[in-house]
């Protein structure tokens, strides 16, 4: 009879301390969960956080771009465009009737030359806000275009080929596309002292791809990344912002035999046309 009780008793000790594991087991792992979800709350607000700083950052850029353009318009209109037709008042003015006709016709002459020349200034400054190559006759040949005019400097050996373009883009994402390339060639221009820049252009799986390559000082993705959170790289950011607007990607690379640097865009290529 002991013996039955003393089993009992045992048995019951047994059982009440598998209860009592199992609760601090089940209370262990309530207690893990919740850290975990709080754990994973804060990080994800970390990361909205950053996503929300990363695009104030990217909109600021893209307001300040929009700004220094427009003040570059008012500066050329003001500065240059301004004084040509002052000038022009000047030689047709209300004395013009009390000349002779040599010196009226004279007068009449230098005033439609200057004319002539703001005519000019402003679809410079056209051509400036869409060039009409893009306009007229694309992507294509808007680069291959910039590219000829470089290479024509003598200063770098540069060209470009397109394999593959047979469907233009909307002219809209052509001309943010083409910004983004003279953004990229320029800063290759001022800062890599390369000795050549190649574009390449092909499509693939529905993508669109083009490839800068160069033979001078670089970037790789991390430094681009870096630079790009920097208060004073604006015109990375201009590029982000820019590619952003049509879901675009950039990356920068340096080749396996680290001979040259490589700038691949990607974007959905799924529109056709104009």
């Amino acid at each position: 009879m002991n013996i039955l009780l003393q089993s009992s008793a045992g048995l019951s000790i047994v059982l009440l301390l598998g209860t009592l594991g199992m609760m601090l087991l089940t209370v262990g792992l309530i207690v893990f969960i919740v850290l975990h979800q709080r754990r994973v709350k804060i990080f994800n607000e970390r990361i909205q956080a950053m996503e929300q700083e990363q695009q104030r950052l990217l909109l600021n850029a893209s307001i300040k771009l929009q700004e220094e353009e427009r003040q570059r318009l008012a500066a050329d209109l003001h500065d240059d465009a301004g004084p040509l037709l002052a000038t022009a008042r000047l030689y047709l003015n209300e004395n013009l009737v009390n000349q002779d006709k040599a010196s009226q016709l004279q007068s009449i002459f230098q005033a439609r030359q200057i004319i002539d020349d703001t005519i000019q200034l402003v679809r410079n400054i056209s051509h400036s806000l869409m060039p009409p190559t893009l306009k007229n006759f694309g992507l294509e040949s808007a680069i291959n275009d910039l590219f000829q005019k470089i290479n024509g400097s003598g200063a770098i050996n540069a060209s470009s080929r397109f394999h593959d373009y047979n469907h233009r883009m909307k002219v809209e994402k052509e001309l943010i596309v083409f910004r983004v390339v003279q953004e990229l060639v320029n800063n290759i221009l001022k800062h890599s002292n390369s000795g050549f820049i190649h574009l390449t252009q092909n499509t693939h799986e529905g993508k669109f791809f083009l490839r800068i390559h160069h033979d001078g000082r670089g970037l790789e993705q991390a430094d681009f990344e870096a630079l790009n959170k920097h208060p004073e790289g604006l015109g990375l950011k201009n590029i982000s912002s820019r590619l952003r607007v049509v879901d675009g990607q950039i990356l920068f690379e340096r080749d396996a035999s680290m001979t040259y640097y490589k700038v691949t865009i990607q974007l959905p290529h799924t529109e056709s046309l104009i």
